[in-house]
Formats: C-alpha cells, structure tokens, sequence
C-alpha cells in the first residue's frame, strides 16, 4: 500500500466518522444538516478514468446511510455526483482536454474552485433531499433545505481546504 492510499483510507474513516458522530447531530433551524463527507469527492486524486472513485463514492454514501438510518439516498446521490465530477471541472475550467497530472484544486482560481464546489454540493443535496422528501408538496422544503444545508456545506469545505492547503 502507498502513502496515496493510506491517505485515501484515511480521510474516508475520518470524513465518514466526523458526519455520523458530529455532523449528523447537527440540525440548526429544522434545515441545516452539513454533509461534509462529500470533501472526500473533492480530495480525492484527479484521473480520466477511475472506476475505484465511484465505488468508494458508493461505500461512503452507503456508510453514511446505514448509520445514518436513510435507505440509500446518500449513495445514490454521492455516486451521482462522483460520476459528474470530471465533467463539471472541465466545464468549470472551460477546457474539453485537462490534463490530469498538472490539474490540481488547489491551483484553481478561487472564484472557479467555489464555483465547481457549489455545482456539485447542489447537486447533491437536491438528490439527497429530492429523494428524501420525494413529493411535489414538499417542493418548497426541498429547495430551502437544499440551499442552506448548501451554504453552511460549502463554507465547512472551504474552510477545510484552507486547512488542508497549509498543511501542505
């Protein structure tokens, strides 16, 4: 096993520990659920093809969902967002071809890493919430509780990113 992986390991224990001990027993205001386990998709190494991405991406919404009680919408759509991922960080860079050995976030501009991270994030949490709610009554709750549990989502990533690039 390389450092690669072992970092890999890891930070999936460590994301998957911190959203069901700490982050699950947060609900601010009834709609405010952070789900920093999705720091995983974005830290982990860029490749063209990566079949282990998708299916770690699965086993960690899986996590999620079994201590979590959620019958499989967080694997779904953490597997959603795993498959999108290269696609939307080419059209966020604005090129078809990326090379994938100088391509790195950290080198991102911010305004275009905050951009690739609130697609994402948004399009997660609308599946997380689409299928929990799963109704057109519910239309209205879907949206605020997409939007916030979003924002307070995507300023815990940022904040550890900062972390995560000093360390570096």
């Amino acid at each position: 096993m390389n450092r690669e992986n072992i970092n890999i390991a890891i930070l999936f224990i460590g994301l998957v520990l911190l959203q069901i001990v700490v982050l699950n027993n947060i609900n601010f205001l009834g709609y405010i659920n952070p789900f920093l386990y999705i720091l995983f998709i974005f830290l982990y190494p860029l490749r063209k093809i990566d079949f282990s991405l998708i299916l770690l991406s699965f086993f960690l919404g899986l996590s999620i969902d079994i201590f979590s009680n959620s019958g499989g919408i967080n694997a779904a759509a953490t597997l959603f967002i795993a498959f999108i991922r290269i696609p939307v960080l080419q059209s966020v860079i604005g090129n078809r071809e990326i090379d994938f050995s100088s391509v790195s976030l950290k080198k991102l501009p911010f305004y275009k890493l905050l951009y690739y991270i609130t697609i994402l994030t948004f399009t997660h949490h609308l599946i997380v919430f689409g299928l929990e709610y799963f109704k057109w009554s519910n239309f209205n709750i879907i949206i605020i509780k997409t939007v916030l549990t979003s924002i307070f989502t995507i300023i815990l990533i940022l904040i550890s990113f900062t972390f995560i690039s000093r360390k570096r």
